[in-house]
């Protein structure tokens, strides 16, 4: 996964279309996604975690104990619209956990320590 800064030019198209009220094209869904899920990883680095925006990316992040094998123990999956949302503080952890936007599982899957990430940078 490539390395964009996460205040690109990808992450600001996406959110001028939603503002607009229209789905952003595929191609610059995806480079939002992934530019902000890149940052994350970057931001906590580690293995214990598995936070899944289908169908546009992965990444493992969060320090502890390392998963090998089968079905991650702890695991955050959210649509992509979701993710922007939370990535960028547009919508805060804790309530779109509580509305059922966020799936977590296992006790390292709470994010809300990292979330949002800085944008200044």
């Amino acid at each position: 996964m490539s390395s964009p800064h996460p205040k690109s030019a990808a992450v600001a198209a996406a959110f001028a279309a939603l503002d607009e009220g229209r789905t952003p094209e595929r191609a610059v869904f995806r480079e939002a996604v992934r530019a902000l899920l890149t940052a994350l990883a970057e931001r906590v680095p580690g293995r214990s975690v598995e936070v899944r925006v289908p169908p546009y990316g992965a990444v493992q992040c969060v320090p502890g104990p390392r998963h090998t094998r089968g079905a991650p123990p702890n695991v955050v999956e959210m649509d992509p619209v979701t993710w922007l949302e939370v990535a960028t503080g547009r919508r805060g952890w804790a309530e779109t956990v509580a509305e059922g936007r966020v799936r977590v599982s296992g006790v390292r899957a709470d994010l809300s320590v990292h979330l949002p990430l800085d944008l200044g940078e």
